[in-house]
């Protein structure tokens, strides 16, 4: 009888560690999936297009520790439901010292959204690899769209800067065609419109926002 216990707990051990040891290759698989896709968007959409590199280690720990909480928490029976409410509670996270541009808050929502479908994305009754390419299916989908969106393949990029222009005469009603001109000729930009912001009359200045297409 003891040695029929034995055996039965040396074989309870041994399938205990061949699952521990079937759920740490899903891990790393899916992780490096997940690190693949959010460096191709980080480095190669992101970063060319906005050059805010002290961001990437926000957005690089923030889909890592997405990953891994919904991952583990996958495997003690986590709904879809559940995930997703994780995903609106670190979504909801302002950063309270710094205040963040729209598009890095959307890129934030991205590489979060990254982390948490590589991390709980199942196909039923499917081997391991099957669900693997189809993962590298769907990141590839949402990095793609965010490629095109980008670009300016479907609509011309518009992009803004604020200046502080001095010659504040410019500014007066009927002078609109004018201060366009001026403003080209000062910036170098092929300016499409502007925004007075603020007008300082003490410094004979103003806070003007021009916005103009990318080449």
């Amino acid at each position: 009888m003891m040695l029929l216990q034995i055996a039965g707990d040396a074989a309870t051990t041994l399938s205990g560690f061949e699952e521990f040891q079937k759920m740490s290759v899903k891990l790393l698989v899916r992780l490096l999936i997940d690190l693949t896709a959010v460096f191709i968007l980080v480095r190669f959409i992101y970063y060319p297009i906005y050059k805010h590199r002290e961001l990437f280690f926000t957005y690089f720990i923030f889909n890592i520790v997405i990953f891994l909480i919904s991952f583990l928490l996958n495997k003690v029976d986590l709904s879809m439901g559940a995930a997703f409410g994780l995903f609106a509670v670190f979504s909801m996270l302002r950063y309270k010292t710094e205040e963040i541009a729209i598009k890095d808050m959307t890129y934030l929502f991205l590489v979060i959204a990254l982390g948490l479908v590589s991390a709980v994305t199942k196909i039923k009754d499917t081997a391991d690899h099957i669900e693997y390419i189809f993962l590298i299916g769907i990141n590839a989908v949402v990095l793609l769209i965010t490629y095109l969106l980008e670009s300016n393949i479907f609509m011309k990029k518009e992009s803004v800067k604020t200046i502080l222009y001095e010659n504040i005469e410019m500014i007066k009603e009927g002078k609109q065609d004018e201060l366009m001109a001026d403003l080209k000729l000062r910036t170098g930009f092929n300016v499409h419109r502007y925004s007075i912001h603020k007008i300082d009359f003490l410094k004979d200045a103003a806070q003007i926002k021009i916005y103009y297409y990318d080449k």
